[in-house]
């Protein structure tokens, strides 16, 4: 069935012939009910906003989005079925280290450590409101402790710029910069954005 045949036929559904193709892939792949809705009123600036969405999920998928639909089929029938995706495997404590604080070999791994962060970047996962805290704002903002009322992402700045100090003392490289990345979501972006403009970076550069 062509993509068109499955709408309504006097609806303007694509208006290029890449909008036209990505149009024709999710009928195929049975998404027809994304355009159920679709009226000649929307306007060709709205559909080209919902195919650039398509479009980018289409490139940032291994295999497109025909790939990422298989899997989720295949996925929710191994739900369905009641599939257990660890039968097999049994559980295990990894090999790990306990280090003594001040010992040779602590001192060894944290000289390794440092070396390292002269070219790591650091990345915070910071996409989630407080509301299970019982807190209304972001939880970037929450005091870590009462006595200052240093939050959470003060303190987090305040350990990478640490960081970064050591690494340019130890290296003798004024020059080195120690990353940190900040990944929101739409709740929490502007706030964000906001505790960090009014609390001048912590001290940090600006990013």
């Amino acid at each position: 069935m062509a993509a068109r045949d499955a709408l309504s036929q006097d609806m303007p559904t694509a208006d290029t012939p890449e909008q036209q193709a990505l149009m024709a892939m999710l009928v195929a792949e049975g998404q027809e009910h994304l355009f159920a809705k679709w009226r000649a009123s929307d306007g060709a600036e709205k559909r080209a906003a919902f195919f650039e969405q398509i479009a980018k999920l289409e490139a940032s998928y291994p295999g497109g989005l025909k790939a990422y639909l298989k899997s989720a089929r295949t996925l929710l029938a191994a739900s369905a079925r009641g599939d257990n995706p660890f039968e097999g495997f049994a559980p295990s404590v990894p090999d790990g280290e306990i280090l003594d604080f001040g010992s040779a070999a602590f001192r060894a791994m944290e000289a390794e450590g440092l070396a390292a962060a002269r070219t790591t970047g650091f990345v915070l996962v910071a996409g989630g409101l407080g509301e299970r805290l019982g807190y209304e704002g972001i939880k970037l903002e929450l005091p870590v402790e009462l006595a200052t009322g240093k939050s959470f992402l003060e303190l987090y700045v305040d350990y990478v710029l640490a960081v970064q100090a050591r690494a340019r003392a130890d290296s003798g490289d004024d020059s080195i910069v120690v990353p940190l990345c900040i990944m929101t979501s739409g709740d929490t972006d502007a706030a964000t954005r906001d505790l960090l403009k009014e609390k001048r970076d912590f001290g940090a550069a600006p990013g």
